[in-house]
């Protein structure tokens, strides 16, 4: 056979049970084995067979309350009116949980007794009659002896151990925890801690499946990283098959040159399947070594995690007996178009917030290497392989990540990049940790069109309108004339070419941009950057066309920024922040408003309060200046409210370099 051939696109339940097939002739447990466990060390576990009560809780009739015991036919015509006085020795005074006394079948509260001495004893009054078994505990209340306690299969929690105890049980026979080897593999992948060259990976992925592993309640170790060498690849994964209940192996499972993994557990065992139809996660390796399941697993870290999800995770539910895992699901609207490849199972990472009562989901970034899309899900949207994706504003069901009462406490921003948003996220969070500030970047437009369609609280925009040379409002009249809309200043802000340390170039103005030989990376189409520059251009009469990687798209400052430190581009056009970021130069063009728009009802909105009051702080004011080429002056500052614009005039929209002297230019 060939080093790594795909055998097909196979549909992932099919994937699922050619592996259990392969798993079942090679001889691979259908279960762990049982052992014996003390009740403290049980949570977690999953029972190997049923628990059965072998005694009642209570053992018997008690007392529920602090008072007196009585018999129920004593207190007969007891009322307010007409109080009822009991001998000594009629009653017995009882505390909580005491054993009911002989021929005493109810308890009156404690507060509801007045107490009169008397020659022979107290007295007890009453003022109200009560049934039998009135504030009792009976025998078996909670469990009683030879019921069914707990099912074969079940997860135990801290409550289940706890009913166990009251139910006689001391220790549980459970499933053993299965055992995960994780085997990274790659001649580029160096180790947590190693600075990785350019053409190196730092090896994230074995700390993350471990985890996993151990977070689905297994034992998980990592073994040294094996070099792309199929012997050295074959006998690690020989040993840990000898031991563990599930074998992982990262990476090799594609059809490189260096993809050995196919071919190592064809020739060790069986492969099952190479190639399932989901995306991320397409070239997933299934098979068997000896009798231990084997998963080679893509070693982009978003599909490394949600092949997990999909194959290992069930797999090792099975392997302790127990029901597979299950999220929680909500229907959502989706805040922008998203399209899918047919036939392919797509799961997609989105952002959760509540807006108007709807839960609005907010597509991340879908780069099967974009680890962060990770951090930031707040939810999995999967659209299955017969479905051509969804337009925005379509109703979607989105399975949970976090609970519901974090996704109602998130305000929602849609639009512009900026370093200041994410400032604001952290500084609302470590203020009040139950409150999120997601913002998902889909350029000013966008931002004013999911505003527009009610998929979010706050819009960031910066959009020049030529015509006008204002900024974002005149776009408000435009696209949303009949709504009541708000504006808060964010910031003024700087923009200009992001240039590498020392400018080698020579770069003054974007005129050089079509004038000289120079690579330019670009801001995604509906951005404000983007329109600032083709206003720029249209301005100088420069044709887009005429300039080298025009058509290169980032989508945001930190990423046009990151392509220049790289060599990929001369030069491209952000914030002043973001080359600071990156240790890079930066020749200014202009100063801009960066605004936050809303509707206007929203501004009294109480989750949007601890923004408002953060946006005022003078010290949160510091921090943003302190990122570099950020005015504050009118930063929180309300500039347009419905029934007129009361804000000051914008800044100039850009700064006419003199030509008799060089531009100012900025090093971090």
């Amino acid at each position: 056979m060939q080093d790594s051939p795909f055998i097909s696109d196979v549909p992932a339940e099919s994937a699922i049970q050619a592996w259990r097939r392969a798993c079942l002739s090679h001889g691979c447990a259908e279960r762990t084995d049982t052992v014996t466990v003390a009740l403290a060390d049980a949570v977690g576990r999953v029972t190997a067979e049923p628990v059965w009560a072998t005694r009642s809780s209570p053992v018997g009739d008690v007392a529920a309350m602090d008072g007196i015991a009585v018999r129920a036919q004593d207190t007969h015509g007891a009322s307010e009116t007409t109080p009822l006085w009991l001998a000594p020795g009629s009653y017995e005074v009882v505390d909580t949980g005491d054993p009911m006394p002989e021929r005493r079948d109810a308890v009156i509260m404690r507060e509801h007794v007045h107490y009169v001495a008397g020659d022979s004893g107290q007295s007890a009054e009453i003022l109200a009659a009560v049934p039998p078994y009135h504030n009792v505990r009976s025998i078996g209340e909670d469990v009683s002896a030879g019921e069914l306690l707990l099912p074969e299969g079940h997860r135990l929690r801290p409550v289940d151990v706890a009913a166990a105890a009251a139910a006689g049980a001391t220790e549980l026979t459970v499933r053993r925890t299965p055992r995960v080897a994780v085997i990274p593999t790659g001649d580029e992948i160096v180790p947590i801690g190693s600075p990785p060259r350019q053409d190196e990976i730092v090896d994230t992925n074995s700390l993350m499946l471990a985890a996993q592993a151990r977070d689905a309640g297994c034992e998980a170790w990592t073994t040294a990283v094996q070099p792309d060498d199929t012997c050295r690849i074959g006998a690690a994964v020989r040993d840990a098959s000898a031991t563990a209940d599930l074998v992982i192996v990262i990476a090799g499972s594609s059809a490189g040159r260096d993809d050995y993994t196919a071919r190592v557990i064809s020739e060790q065992g069986t492969l099952a399947v190479h190639g399932v139809a989901v995306r991320p996660g397409h070239p997933v390796v299934l098979g068997a070594v000896d009798a231990a399941p084997v998963i080679g697993i893509p070693g982009y870290p978003v599909s490394a995690a949600l092949t997990f999800d999909i194959f290992a995770a069930p797999m090792l539910a099975e392997l302790e007996g127990a029901a597979p895992p299950h999220r929680p699901a909500a229907r959502a609207r989706l805040a922008r178009k998203l399209p899918s490849v047919v036939g392919m199972d797509d799961w997609v990472r989105v952002r959760l917030g509540s807006v108007g009562g709807t839960v609005v989901a907010t597509p991340l970034p879908r780069g099967a290497g974009v680890l962060t899309s990770l951090v930031r899900a707040d939810g999995l949207l999967f659209v299955p392989a017969a479905v051509e994706g969804h337009h925005a504003g379509e109703e979607v069901q989105v399975q949970l990540l976090r609970r519901y009462p974090e996704i109602e406490r998130t305000i929602v921003a849609i639009g512009s990049h900026d370093l200041v948003l994410d400032l604001a996220a952290n500084a609302l969070r470590s203020t009040d940790p139950t409150l999120t500030l997601a913002s998902s970047n889909v350029g000013s437009l966008g931002g004013l069109v999911a505003l527009r369609d009610g998929l979010c609280h706050i819009a960031g925009s910066h959009l020049l309108h030529p015509a006008t040379g204002e900024y974002t409002l005149p776009y408000l009249d435009e696209m949303m004339p009949d709504r009541e809309l708000a504006v808060v200043r964010l910031v003024h802000r700087d923009q200009g070419l992001l240039v590498p340390p020392g400018n080698p170039h020579g770069i003054t103005d974007l005129g050089d941009l079509a004038e000289r030989d120079l690579s330019y990376v670009n801001r995604q189409r509906g951005a404000g950057t983007r329109m600032l520059l083709d206003h720029e251009l249209h301005r100088r009469e420069i044709d887009p066309q005429r300039i080298s990687g025009y058509a290169r798209e980032e989508p945001t400052h930190l990423a046009v920024a990151a392509a220049v430190s790289a060599g990929r581009a001369d030069c491209g056009l952000g914030i002043l922040a973001a080359a600071r970021a990156f240790g890079l130069d930066f020749v200014p063009v202009a100063q801009e408003p960066y605004d936050l728009v809303l509707d206007a009802h929203t501004l009294d909105d109480p989750l949007l309060a601890p923004l408002w009051e953060l946006l005022d702080s003078p010290g949160f004011q510091a921090s943003i200046r302190e990122l570099g080429g950020y005015d504050t002056e009118e930063t929180g500052r309300v500039v347009h409210r419905p029934g007129g614009r009361d804000h000051a005039s914008a800044r100039p929209a850009t700064r006419e370099p003199d030509r008799d002297t060089p531009p100012a230019q900025t090093s971090p």
